[in-house]
């Protein structure tokens, strides 16, 4: 920031410079006379030894040609270290944004929409930097250069340079006065629309299927249409607005030219006189008024886009926990067990509550199921069990410590966790398993056992790539049991000591099924293994069940007892 302010100054002076040089070279080709009379040139003409025009036009061509090549070297520069100025703002404004964002709690991710804040991330962020950031320092820069310069002329003709000054700038200030509420209406328009465009693509990429099936293509079609046709024209009226003076101002200045030309031209010495004050009043007028333009336009930009700063400075805004950057917590121990006691949660003070006073403990190496019906309340249990969510009464506690903000990732470290819909990015088979990792970065033996005991190596052999084979975007060119095997393997890799399946193998036969929890039976016996399931016959190398019903446990016991007494045991 500060080499662009001393790069925006030079300029400035460059330019006035280059203007100043415009009055004594015109007149050394009409006047050359009031050159050689004017005080202030008598010492330049004596030290280089100039005593003709003809000595003169050849000196002064030279230095008014290299002023204005520097000048124009200068602006070009300044252009260059605008934008890239304004970029790493961007880049630190969309960092900062995003990393904010990607370290808010569990419960703040289940009530955002993901399309809205993707399109910030895409698009608005670009929009700050564009017409925002680049527009607001070239208007600082438009400003000094037209201020400079309106100083020069007047010192060159007060009378004209303040008329044409103060008619300009009036006409700028009636524009701007006029414009601005259809500028605020513009930009709100704009930043809604372009939320609800991601939205539409998200929604409708992502149920693809249904949409190929129920052939709902011309439904989404014209919801696109109307959204993105809103969202284009709010940008072309804020187009519009910004460069309408243009050509208005534009005419006027011609037709302001001509009334001087006549007006000078009546007063004494005739037109040959004030050519050079009016040459050096026209070029300035051809450096102002772009300038002036330029200015008025980056204002019109900065105003079009202050509803998507706003959304952008909401993201700067959120709240954090103390150090959320740190990248190592301090360590946790688990050598005895996990406590719930008490456990009651709700996601807001006014909703009903989803768990009511858990109590349970899960000693450290022992298979432990869940099973209840869909709303039981298991899914949010093993959420407050890793951390994602906060008990809203009681406590969780481990080997005797209670968790909290400070020790979450320290806790979070010792798990693995395998959901029923698997999350895979767009790589390879080894890449997703050891997640995080780069393919010289992937220890082969730990994720071939990881695969192995996954049962999925036979099927990734099959396959053109072998572990190198690209997945597609979310796993698309997998079956469904092939992403949760993935998804095994994931946890596996990742040696944790505790293992938590949440329906991790809902899409697999019964026969892999059971493939699967037999090598998962045989992992050693230090790690800890939580499962949901719906099936009861999933559960039966658990050391003990706990059923929930509407968010209590109402029994728990070996696989056997429940068995007896569990409305889920499926024959």
């Amino acid at each position: 920031m500060f080499l662009l302010a001393v790069v925006t100054i030079i300029g400035v002076f460059a330019e006035i410079f280059s203007l100043g040089m415009a009055l004594p070279f015109i007149s050394v080709i009409l006047t050359p006379e009031k050159i050689f009379n004017h005080p202030w040139s008598q010492p330049v003409l004596d030290a280089f030894n100039i005593n003709s025009s003809d000595d003169m036009l050849l000196p002064i061509t030279i230095v008014f040609i290299f002023m204005v090549i520097l000048s124009g070297a200068i602006r070009l520069g300044h252009l260059w270290w605008l934008n890239r100025f304004a970029n790493a703002v961007g880049n630190d404004l969309g960092t900062e944004a995003f990393s904010r964002t990607l370290y808010q709690p569990y419960i703040v991710h289940s009530q955002r929409n993901s399309s809205e804040i993707g399109a910030l991330f895409v698009k608005k962020i670009d929009i700050i930097i564009y017409s925002l950031i680049v527009p607001l320092l070239t208007l600082a820069s438009s400003l000094l250069i037209v201020l400079s310069t309106v100083l020069l002329m007047m010192f060159i003709s007060v009378k004209i340079s303040g008329s044409a000054f103060f008619f300009f700038g009036g006409l700028y200030l009636f524009v701007i006065f006029f414009s601005k509420k259809f500028l605020a209406r513009d930009s709100q328009l704009l930043t809604e629309k372009q939320g609800q465009v991601a939205k539409v693509v998200q929604e409708s990429l992502g149920g693809i299927r249904d949409v190929l099936i129920d052939d709902l293509q011309k439904i989404y079609i014209r919801i696109f249409g109307k959204v993105d046709n809103e969202l284009r024209r709010a940008l072309c009226n804020i187009h519009i607005i910004a460069g309408a003076p243009k050509p208005v101002v534009e005419t006027f200045s011609l037709a302001l030219i001509g009334v001087l030309v006549y007006i000078l031209a009546g007063q004494e010495g005739g037109i040959i006189s004030i050519l050079p004050t009016l040459g050096a009043l026209i070029l300035a007028a051809q450096r102002i008024l772009p300038l002036v333009q330029q200015s008025y336009t980056s204002w019109s930009y900065i105003q079009g886009s202050k509803h998507t700063l706003v959304d952008v400075l909401e993201l700067l805004d959120q709240p954090v926990v103390p150090n959320y950057r740190q990248l190592e917590a301090a360590p946790l121990a688990f050598d005895d067990k996990i406590s719930f006691n008490d456990v009651w949660f709700s996601y807001t003070e006014n909703s009903s509550s989803i768990l009511h006073g858990i109590n349970l403990e899960i000693p450290r190496g022992y298979r432990v199921g869940f099973i209840g019906a869909t709303g039981s309340g298991k899914s949010s249990l093993l959420d407050i069990l890793m951390g994602l969510l906060s008990a809203s009464s009681g406590q969780v506690c481990i080997d005797g410590t209670t968790l909290s903000q400070t020790n979450i990732r320290a806790w979070q470290k010792h798990i693995a966790h395998v959901p029923q819909s698997i999350y895979l990015i767009d790589a390879t088979i080894a890449e997703n398993i050891a997640l995080g990792s780069s393919l010289d970065e992937i220890d082969w033996e730990r994720l071939k056992i990881a695969c192995d005991k996954a049962q999925i190596t036979d099927t990734v052999k099959k396959l053109d790539g072998g572990f190198i084979s690209i997945v597609g975007e979310n796993g698309i060119r997998l079956s469904g049991g092939q992403r949760q095997r993935i998804g095994l393997a994931r946890a596996l890799y990742k040696l944790s000591d505790v293992i938590i399946l949440d329906e991790a193998t809902s899409a697999l036969d019964s026969a892999t099924e059971d493939r699967v929890m037999s090598a998962i039976e045989t992992l050693d016996q230090s790690i800890t293994i939580i499962m949901i399931a719906h099936r009861l016959t999933t559960l039966k190398y658990c050391d003990i069940i706990y059923e929930l019903e509407d968010g209590k446990i109402i029994s728990s016991g070996t696989y056997d007892e429940t068995v007896k007494q569990s409305q889920y045991f499926d024959t």
